[in-house]
Formats: C-alpha cells, structure tokens, sequence
C-alpha cells in the first residue's frame, strides 16, 4: 500500500461547539459539494482536495466556520460523516474516525466498511494505526493528536485528516495523508510541512533520518531498554550527592526526599 503525507496547518486552539442550526447547515452543504466533485472529477479528485490543507480550510469556511479556526477540522469531518453516510452506497465514499473516542473506533470501522465492500479492511486498519503513529511518535512536534479520520473509496484509495493541540502555546496543527505516491510510511513520506516555527522538531520520517532509525533499533535488539537506561545513565551520570560536611560552610539546609527521621539527620 503507497501512502505520502500531503501537507500540514497550524491553527489558532478554539473551543466550544458548534450550534446544531450550523452543524445541520454545514452537513447538507458539504454532502452537496461532495457529490458534485465526485460527480465531475471523481472520487480521487475529492480526496486529492482534501489532502490539501488549503483547500480544507477553505472548504470549512465556505461551509460556514471561522476561516482561520481550529474548530474547522472537527466541524468538517462530523459534517462530511452524517452527510456523507446516507450517500456512502451512492458515491462510494466512506468517513470513519473522528474526535477523542471516536478517532479509536476507525480500524473497527474500516473492518466492518470492508465486509460490506470486498476491500481489505485489515489493510486500511494498519494504515490508519501507522499514519497516527507517525505523527505521533515519529514527528516530535509537540502537539497531542486528538482527532484521526480516514476517507476512503470503494476501491480502497483514501485520505487522511488529522489533527494535534498543543495546550500551552494555544495552537492546532493538522496533518494531511494521501494514499498515492510514496512506498514507505516513515522515509520521507511528507510533500509538504506548512507551519510556524515552534522549536526543536524531531522528524524521524525524514529521508536524513534513516541512519538514526536502524541505530535506535540496532540499540533496542541489542541492549534493550533497560540497557539504554543503563548506557544513559553512565554517559550522563546523576549529580552527586552533597558531602554534609560542606553545609557547615554557609547555611545551606538539605532535605531527604523520606518522611522518616534518622540519626545521621540530626546535626
């Protein structure tokens, strides 16, 4: 299966919730648009757009959010999903996932759209799990995801949308996927990172990053993670401990970390 990650946004952190008038509003309007460019340019085409994280914001404003909110993400997706489902037999377009507890419930989804379809589900539940983890784990932006949705077609092609907060800064970052292009979900499958610089990133998905990816596994089937500790431990050592006797130089009191009071304590 070919995937490649096709772009990324960062986003104001919004909250609240979007009022039932607007969520029915935007749920008729997105199905609408939907069927008419899956009607015009074919379902590959809708999910070329949705990989775009222009056009996605785009697409959210125009059916009625705030353009520049993070909120466009969530109401989106619960907009294409009840919309969409009604329709998924017509256009042949499936939306699984969602936000928090729904976003685990998409390989359970994926699995039941492929009994009914005859495409492998089981594949689609390992990409959707692989695509999470490597904007979790293999992308060390700090932002947390909390939403995951994966589009796909009766023929098994699909798209990707999802998204992370990071609560200090008050900002959202949204990662798009699209299941053509790259051989590999961790060498380089990212054709665009669009974002405001925020610190050290660790993108262990990068193509430069492959010698470090076999050397921390080398270092896990070799040493294990006990031994990493061990081996952290000696090359970075932990302060030593105080000799009391340097407290009768000024007036510096330490504290054990115990409640319980011993004879050494007592000066």
């Amino acid at each position: 299966m070919t995937a490649r990650r096709a772009g990324s946004a960062d986003l104001p952190l919004h909250g609240g919730h979007v009022p039932p008038w607007l969520a029915s509003r935007m749920a008729r309007l997105g199905a609408v648009v939907t069927e008419a460019i899956v009607h015009h340019y074919g379902r590959d085409e809708f999910l070329r757009r949705l990989a775009h994280p222009f056009w996605f914001q785009s697409f959210g404003a125009v059916m009625g959010m705030d353009w520049h909110s993070s909120g466009i993400t969530t109401s989106v997706i619960g907009a294409l999903k009840r919309g969409l489902g009604p329709r998924a037999k017509e256009l042949g377009l499936h939306v699984c996932g969602g936000r928090g507890r729904h976003s685990r419930k998409t390989p359970g989804e994926l699995l039941a759209i492929g009994e009914r379809t005859g495409i492998d589900g089981a594949a689609l539940a390992n990409a959707s799990r692989l695509v999470a983890k490597v904007d979790s784990a293999a992308v060390q932006d700090g932002f947390d995801l909390y939403l995951h949705a994966f589009v796909v077609t009766d023929d098994g092609r699909w798209a990707v949308v999802q998204q992370g907060m990071d609560g200090e800064r008050r900002q959202a970052r949204r990662y798009h996927w699209l299941s053509e292009g790259l051989e590999s979900f961790v060498d380089a499958p990212h054709t665009a990172i669009d974002g405001r610089p925020q610190g050290a990133i660790v993108n262990l998905a990068d193509r430069r990053a492959a010698a470090s990816r076999r050397a921390q596994l080398d270092l896990l089937s070799g040493l294990g993670p006990d031994g990493i500790a061990r081996e952290l431990a000696r090359i970075d050592p932990p302060a030593p401990v105080p000799d009391p006797d340097d407290q009768m130089l000024l007036p510096h009191l330490i504290m054990p970390a115990r409640h319980d009071v011993r004879a050494e304590d007592i000066v």
